[in-house]
């Protein structure tokens, strides 16, 4: 009787988990709000699929799949090389430490949107622009996490390795870095969300591809259903990519506890 109980119990557990009863209340209640509007204030979830199968059929949602894709994929590459060994460093010696957080806790709280205007005067309108701007809205949440995880390392995993001879350039690579790598791995998944957010804004301010300029051009189109399909698809590609991460994670750094 117990275990036929537990198995119902069990299965349900892992509906609830998977998502899929979230996604069809929300399509039930987008698609109710719906009948209330017309489809230039609420397109129906009907009318955006349609948008979406003329937007793929064209080759339009493809192509700025394709730069928004790219732009997010360089700048947060390269926030992720920075960012690391330069927290690894800062993280490490206190003094560092104590001279950059003043600076971080200033600039963490400037936002990469509030920048376009310097980036486009220092970078141009191209693509170099683009890419800073998320290569900036990346690099802080991957820096602190990266800084926070070499901190908050038990002391006393430090000094056992001390005491058994081990050298401090040796102590770092097998106590400390190990130790962060969790924090670190916070970090790049905010980064990656971070780059999502920036090349939206800047897309729709300065691009002339991309889901950003397919989300801000609807509306010289009157095609609400447009910008709809732009979220949609943005929000499908952030969720399968943060998934990626979640289970590459899951996958190689589980010694790490990394969950």
């Amino acid at each position: 009787m117990k275990t036929s109980d537990k198995k119902p119990s069990e299965l349900w557990q892992k509906i609830l988990r998977c998502g899929i009863i979230s996604w069809i209340i929300i399509i039930a209640i987008w698609g109710l709000g719906s009948l209330a509007y017309d489809e230039y204030f609420l397109p129906s979830p009907k009318e955006t699929i349609d948008s979406l199968v003329t937007l793929i059929q064209n080759g339009t949602l493809w192509t700025d799949i394709a730069a928004s894709v790219s732009r997010v994929a360089k700048g947060w590459a390269l926030a992720i090389i920075f960012a690391i060994p330069l927290g690894l460093l800062i993280g490490n010696f206190k003094p560092v430490r104590w001279l950059v957080e003043p600076i971080l806790s200033f600039f963490r709280f400037v936002p990469a949107i509030a920048l376009t205007t310097l980036f486009l005067m220092w970078f141009g309108v191209g693509e170099e622009s683009k890419v800073a701007l998320i290569f900036y809205a990346s690099f802080f949440p991957v820096l602190v996490n990266t800084i926070a995880g070499v901190a908050t390392t038990d002391p006393s995993l430090v000094e056992a390795a001390s005491c058994m001879g081990a050298k401090k350039a040796r102590t770092f690579f097998t106590v400390v870095v190990p130790s962060a790598v969790s924090n670190i791995y916070t970090g790049v998944r905010l980064g990656l969300s971070s780059a999502f957010i920036c090349v939206i804004a800047a897309e729709m301010l300065v691009g002339s591809d991309g889901l950003g300029y397919l989300i801000n051009s609807s509306k010289l189109y009157y095609k609400t259903s447009w910008a709809f399909a732009g979220i949609v698809t943005l929000a499908v590609i952030g969720f399968i990519a943060d998934r990626l991460l979640q289970f590459a994670g899951k996958k190689f750094l589980k010694h790490f506890v990394v969950k």
